[in-house]
């Protein structure tokens, strides 16, 4: 074997550039497929950290805002109210938490600093059921909903915006004119799935910002957790039937709400970033057919170029499988000079593209190996027909050959 090394690459270092552009094909597909592929993992592990920031089973129900008339029209009555959130907080036994939402969009003033951010009114449990933890201060707590407090917890983006680098906490900022307090500011979440700056937010009780800042009764949305990932279908099940019978839906009457589990948003989008990972990494595989192809293409040209030497060596007494391995360790040779080289070239351009392009990536470990593995098998595959047919050539003739 060590022989056959020493024969492969003494051919190889013959034609160093015919060689090396041959290797091209093999060093860009597997940069390719390296690149490609920590890209789309790069992408699935930004995503999967922006599912876990959403909360912990979380359900929502949100209202249809469309109630059929007589007249085949419809009108704009939102239906879901606080008694249906709080009926749902003491009947559902497969929920744990739930929280009434309201959300609108306003300015927020802070001495000459002004911001235009989303208001939401929440519960005291909004914290627990979106898992988000506070930087400063405190979270709305139950005495504030129910008093109609003046109070207001800020998101990062709020805070840099107004405050800069000034503690925020027991501070006052206005509201559509209206004074509130500043007791908390919350952690930093970052973007969520949908591309949305989840700190770009006003916290406030419900209770307060229904009366004080929209003016409505209304719910806007009914955040709510499961007990365990397992019981969400159930819980599902359970906030429907008690919002149909809470409603007066007839049987055949369609929900004027629906029930969204985060979960299956979520499988959603890691089942499109992994379809994407894969289809991003069977283009870069094209590359290394393309390069498995220049392989062969070159070996062909080599067995023709070398016809007399393959019949001296037969004349001295070596086999056919000989010369099949011969040709065969000089394919994989260049293929494995290629894949090295490649899986090189790969991870600097990956940290190149995520450095300078900002896109996210994550090496990954597995496709690195599947990668060098692939350009192997490709030196293999199209390197076995050169080395086939150089191995069957009649002794005779290939000496004869000019």
């Amino acid at each position: 074997m060590t022989v056959l090394l020493k024969i492969a690459l003494r051919a190889i270092t013959r034609n160093k550039l015919r060689s090396s552009l041959t290797m091209l094909g093999i060093v860009i597909g597997v940069g390719a497929v390296i690149v490609m592929v920590s890209i789309g993992q790069g992408a699935k592990l930004m995503v999967e950290k922006q599912i876990e920031s959403m909360g912990t089973n979380v359900l929502l129900v949100i209202p249809i805002s469309t109630t059929h008339t007589a007249t085949k029209g419809t009108t704009g009555t939102i239906t879901l109210t606080v008694e249906d959130a709080l009926a749902i907080e003491k009947e559902c036994s497969a929920v744990s938490y739930v929280s009434p939402g309201v959300r609108t969009t306003a300015q927020a003033v802070y001495g000459n600093q002004n911001w235009t951010t989303y208001v939401s009114g929440v519960g005291a449990d909004y914290q627990i059921i979106r898992n988000w933890p506070m930087d400063l201060g405190r979270f709305i707590a139950q005495k504030d909903v129910t008093a109609m407090t003046k109070v207001c917890v800020l998101g990062q983006t709020v805070v840099a915006n107004l405050f800069g680098n000034l503690n925020p906490i027991d501070k006052w900022i206005r509201v559509k004119n209206i004074p509130f307090k500043v007791v908390g500011v919350l952690s930093a979440k970052g973007e969520s799935a949908m591309g949305q700056d989840q700190d770009d937010v006003i916290l406030m009780p419900y209770t307060t910002v229904q009366r004080k800042v929209m003016g409505v009764t209304y719910v806007g949305i009914v955040f709510a957790s499961s007990v365990s990932a397992n019981d969400r279908f159930e819980a599902i099940k359970q906030m429907t039937t008690l919002l149909r019978q809470r409603h007066r839906l007839r049987p055949k009457e369609e929900n004027d709400f629906t029930v969204v589990s985060q979960i299956e948003f979520a499988a959603t989008i890691m089942e499109t970033s992994r379809t994407m990972t894969i289809l991003l990494g069977s283009i870069a595989s094209v590359s290394l057919i393309v390069g498995g192809i220049g392989i062969m293409n070159i070996m062909l040209v080599s067995t023709t170029e070398r016809t007399r030497e393959i019949g001296i060596r037969m004349a001295v007494g070596a086999r056919e499988k000989d010369i099949l391995f011969q040709f065969l360790t000089e394919a994989t040779v260049l293929s494995s000079l290629g894949g090295v080289i490649g899986v090189i070239f790969g991870i600097v351009l990956s940290k190149a593209v995520s450095y300078f392009g900002g896109w996210p990536s994550l090496l990954s470990t597995p496709s690195i190996v599947i990668a060098f593995l692939f350009s192997n098998m490709v030196g293999i595959f199209f390197g076995y027909y050169p080395a086939r047919k150089a191995s069957r050539l009649n002794p005779i003739e290939a000496l004869r050959y000019e």
